[in-house]
């Protein structure tokens, strides 16, 4: 084994020399699927690897080889392959380059596709318990559909204790992610090693090329979620420098376990020294998590860093819009907002929809992935390359998403809608992020368990999984076209209607609804009534009007029209 790797473990270190785990394969990139799912993930993997590599010369397999080395549908298969694409950690790989109907024949790579499926066995961080239970008792009926899953997380429950301070902070969730991939380093390595001649552990050796797979699951510094390319090996002393046209000399698995443990308890270190100060006193300002914000107050957290999500926090009874201009990087999460209508008119790589009830959120355009969890009576309208929703309730999606809406958890009368609306920019930041409009896969939800194996929550003792229940299609009489303000739009654009094509029926009751809307108009405006009648038959139409705009939710468009 070489000479012991030094790694500087002073309170203050440089953030450009500590080790972060990606945050998106264990947000984004976890599948409840049972047989994903392994109690020893190392004995399992081990054969899978093997007759994995001998189906493919190339190294790369798509959905036929895994599905028959996990003995999984072909369907899951598929979903495993466009859920990995999403999570990759190069804008480069030919998975991630791959059109839709090339994903199978393109393939994964199987040593991606391995820590994959290692780190299904990943545990979410439970949040904190609240000091008093009684303060939220009653904020989620016992009787709750809901209950026995998800009561600890009810958004209305979220929004009245405060739940900022309850749920794990972006320290705590990395902290505990480092703690996962510490734990099982030893089990990843023998898993992308190679066995050389020699005994114990001098026997397993990894090549650079192998090392690089390792970026995946951990980065330095303040590389951020953008397409540019991490290059793990150049941080690493054993590699460092090595020359291009030269292939470098495999080093042992043992040499690299040492040198990313000791950068591992180095990070936690640093991360137990920030978060000192939490429980007596304000945070960090350089903390990256957020307290909840007052509607009146500054609602967004730009990321302190090109690595770190933005947040949207706290918002209640107010509209609010935010451009590209706004982000530092390229990831968003929206958390407990109530009320109120959030239009995002930007081009991001992953957001996240946590605990909101009553609000309608427009994400401008996504292309890894949105996820929306416990939300409640929410409109969500996204143009996305996927999206996932988790235990949510009486929620409508507008989409144009180019793959299978995703449905698992404890969903209750969810609906699914064709994308309805457009701003300037929006298929300028569709192409930026690689959403193609000729793909809309919107009424094709694809549901899987309602236990979700990754959260305990979810997971109670001694409840067996049944399929999630499926969202329905709204019906073509009740879509309408969503309109955003034009003052938002920002800066000027080529888009002048809804990029996605709409469905033939849809189409027609959209027509339909504009031609009677006419003659309406027509009617009243040639109507012989007298003045007075005239401003009865006004009044009455307001009346009507202002019931509609309650009783569908649609007042909140409005909130933009407030004073300040």
């Amino acid at each position: 084994m070489g000479e012991p790797i030094e790694v500087s473990t002073s309170s203050s270190p440089d953030p450009t020399t500590l080790i972060h785990p990606r945050r998106e394969p264990f947000e984004h990139g976890l599948l409840p699927i049972p047989k994903l799912i392994f109690t020893d993930p190392t004995q399992t993997l081990i054969p899978i690897k093997q007759k994995l590599t001998e189906q493919s010369s190339t190294q790369r397999v798509g959905s036929a080889a895994i599905s028959e080395a996990l003995q999984i549908s072909i369907d899951h298969a598929r979903l495993v392959l466009d859920t990995l694409a999403s999570v990759l950690h190069s804008d480069t790989d030919p998975l991630v380059r791959a059109k839709a109907d090339e994903v199978d024949s393109v393939g994964a790579d199987v040593n991606d596709l391995l820590l994959f499926l290692y780190i299904q066995s990943y545990k979410k961080l439970l949040p904190r318990t609240h000091k008093d239970s009684a303060s939220v008792a009653d904020v989620w009926p016992s009787t709750s559909a809901f209950d026995g899953y998800l009561s600890a997380l009810s958004p209305l429950q979220l929004v009245r204790s405060n739940s900022r301070r309850f749920m794990p902070s972006q320290a705590d969730e990395e902290a505990h992610q480092l703690s996962y991939l510490q734990k099982h380093l030893a089990n990843i390595l023998s898993l992308l090693a190679e066995s050389v001649e020699g005994e114990g552990e001098e026997s397993l050796v990894l090549t650079m090329d192998r090392f690089e797979h390792l970026s995946f699951l951990i980065q330095f510094g303040d590389k951020g979620q953008g397409p540019q390319e991490s290059n793990l090996s150049q941080s690493a002393p054993f590699f460092a420098n090595s020359d291009p046209d030269m292939p470098a000399v495999p080093v042992p698995a043992a040499q690299v376990h040492e040198w990313i443990l000791q950068n591992i308890t180095s990070t936690l270190e640093h991360i137990s020294e920030r978060n000192i100060p939490k429980d007596n006193g304000p945070t960090n300002a350089s903390d990256q998590d957020v307290a909840m914000t007052d509607a009146c107050a500054s609602s967004v957290k730009p990321s302190t860093s090109a690595r770190g999500p933005s947040f949207i926090e706290g918002i209640s009874k107010t509209s609010l819009v935010k451009h590209a201009s706004d982000f530092k990087g390229s990831s968003l999460k929206v958390l407990n907002c109530q009320d109120s209508v959030i239009y995002i008119l930007a081009p991001l790589r992953y957001a996240t929809i946590h605990g909101c009830s009553d609000a309608t959120i427009v994400l401008g355009a996504v292309g890894k992935a949105v996820r929306v969890e416990h939300c409640e009576r929410v409109h969500v309208i996204t143009a996305a390359k996927r999206v996932c929703i988790a235990n949510c309730r009486e929620c409508v999606f507008f989409l144009g998403v180019n793959q299978r809406p995703l449905m698992v958890g404890d969903n209750h009368k969810l609906q699914v809608a064709p994308y309805n609306t457009f701003y300037s920019q929006l298929e300028e930041h569709m192409s930026e992020v690689g959403i193609e409009a000729t793909i809309n896969r919107w009424d094709e939800p694809l549901a899987l368990g309602v236990v979700d194996p990754h959260d305990s929550l979810s997971h109670p003792a001694g409840v067996s999984d049944v399929q999630a229940e499926s969202a329905t299609r709204i019906d073509p009489d009740q879509l309408t076209k969503f309109l955003i303000p034009s003052w938002y739009g920002g800066e000027s654009g080529s888009t002048k209607d809804n990029p996605f094509p709409l469905p033939e029926a849809y189409l027609a009751s959209q027509n339909r609804n504009l031609k009677n809307l006419g003659e309406i108009k027509q009617l009243l405006k040639e109507a012989p009534l007298e003045e007075s009648r005239k401003r009865e038959l006004s009044c009455a139409l307001h009346v009507y009007f202002k019931d509609w705009l309650y009783a569908s939710g649609n007042i909140r468009q409005l909130y933009c029209l407030q004073g300040d």
